[in-house]
């Protein structure tokens, strides 16, 4: 099996609650590679490379194949390995279904509940947001774009909703990692961010509404021009 693209060094386990046990360390890491496409659609995956390159046993490795292949990012084959899943257009749509669903009611809450406090952590990260655009920092602006949705489900007090959330969009992050900034020009986004947050601000439920269902679209007029211009990465 061939060598798989070098994975960063595993994070230290105190930044997230989640990656308390290396299996979720191993799983936060190699999901990361895949989305941000140092691992492509289509690569072979060794349990034994990525143990190596982390400095971990295999266990934790195999346990980690298996969240990721319920998480829809990398099929096992019985008797012919592991592969990053490539991406499906349907799934990506369904997640962007459901995602919308969801969100729309948490912008809605967070428009009647936010503090003071809450607004200032979403303006701060708008304005990181904006600092990572202008030094074509991607990876870094998806990061901040992922705080950004998880503060307004804090500010609604929707954390569960959030995780919720997190199992359901690993098809949708590739291609919004895809998508930038050709397909989805950053200062889009950032329009788009500005004007949830004033509707957040205003306190008016129906504007946060419409915010976020515009915002969430944003990935059915990217999505097409993805496929065309990466056909190998999508299902026929």
């Amino acid at each position: 099996m061939s060598e798989v693209t070098a994975l960063p060094v595993l994070p230290d386990a105190s930044l997230r609650q989640r990656q308390s046990s290396i299996a979720g360390r191993v799983y936060d890491t190699v999901r990361r590679a895949i989305v941000q496409l140092q691992l492509e659609p289509g690569n072979p995956l060794s349990e034994a490379d990525i143990a190596r390159q982390l400095g971990v046993s295999r266990q934790p490795v195999r346990e980690a194949f298996i969240k990721l292949s319920e998480a829809g990012l990398v099929e096992i084959r019985p008797q012919r390995g592991t592969f990053v899943r490539l991406i499906s257009l349907r799934e990506v749509e369904n997640a962007r279904f459901i995602r919308e669903a969801i969100e729309v009611a948490i912008a809605r809450k967070a428009a009647a509940e936010a503090v003071g406090a809450d607004l200032q952590a979403l303006d701060a990260l708008v304005e990181q947001q904006r600092a990572a655009a202008a030094t074509s920092d991607n990876a870094g602006f998806l990061h901040l774009d992922e705080q950004f949705h998880q503060q307004i489900a804090r500010s609604a007090g929707c954390d569960d909703a959030w995780r919720v959330l997190e199992g359901l969009k690993a098809q949708m992050d590739r291609v919004r990692y895809l998508s930038l900034p050709q397909a989805t020009p950053l200062d889009v986004i950032l329009e788009q961010h500005t004007a949830i947050v004033d509707a957040i601000r205003q306190g008016s439920a129906d504007a946060a509404e419409t915010a976020m269902r515009r915002h969430l679209s944003e990935i059915l007029t990217s999505l097409p021009k993805i496929a065309t211009q990466k056909p190998a990465y999508f299902t026929p």
